[in-house]
């Protein structure tokens, strides 16, 4: 991978089952989303009701994990709920999942169909090399606010995700800046999956494959490498 991704150890320390896998993938094709994706994201939803049989998501061990780990770092998770969760509430909302472009609709269905946080990063924005550390409350998270640029910080102690330049994602994955998002005009990026301990390594791995194959069938020809850390 050309991308550096580095777990800080008072990350590692706050949550010492912590792991995740990144996907980087060159020569993407992006655009509006698709009555294909739009296919996957509810049959995303449909093997969510499946997976949890009647329960709420934050009753599955795997989301009760990063509920741990974000009360653990001072964040209440039933207010900042991390973005698998998050997403798994509205996928069995009636309003449903969002669709957004392509790209992001096929990492979402991945997020949602194996309740695992995953995200996206343009990887032309990215600054330098990615961080995944406890805030000090300086850095900057340039974000949009009534339509207009905002300039906010992160509490001190917070996990982030950052660049060279600033944060790119809050509480650890939270909340993503419109900085590296993905847009319709990304052709390079990289896919992060996080997991905590109880997930096994190999749900991960599975979820990382169906993600990867879903980028080679909608990106013929794409450059695609996965990397476990």
């Amino acid at each position: 991978m050309t991308l550096s991704l580095t777990v800080s150890d008072e990350v590692r320390a706050l949550a010492p089952g912590f792991r995740h896998l990144a996907i980087e993938a060159h020569g993407l094709v992006n655009g509006p989303s698709t009555d294909a994706s739009s296919t996957l994201l509810d049959e995303a939803a449909r093997r969510l009701a499946v997976r949890l049989d009647g329960r709420a998501p934050h009753e599955d061990p795997h989301m009760a994990a990063w509920r741990e780990v974000y009360t653990a770092f001072g964040s209440k998770p039933s207010r900042t709920r991390n973005s698998a969760e998050a997403l798994a509430k509205r996928a069995l909302s009636d309003a449903g999942l969002p669709r957004i472009n392509l790209l992001v609709d096929l990492y979402n269905a991945i997020s949602v169909a194996h309740l695992v946080p995953v995200g996206g990063e343009d990887l032309d924005r990215i600054r330098g090399g990615m961080r995944l550390v406890r805030a000090t409350g300086d850095e900057d998270f340039v974000t949009v606010a009534g339509g207009e640029e905002a300039v906010e910080h992160p509490d001190a102690g917070e996990v982030i995700w950052r660049d060279e330049e600033g944060v790119t994602c809050r509480r650890w994955n939270w909340r993503q800046g419109p900085r590296t998002r993905l847009t319709e005009e990304t052709v390079s990026a990289v896919f992060l999956l996080e997991g905590m301990a109880p997930m096994p390594l190999a749900d991960m791995e599975t979820a990382a494959a169906e993600l990867a194959e879903l980028l080679e069938k909608f990106s013929p020809g794409a450059q695609i490498t996965t990397a476990s850390r």
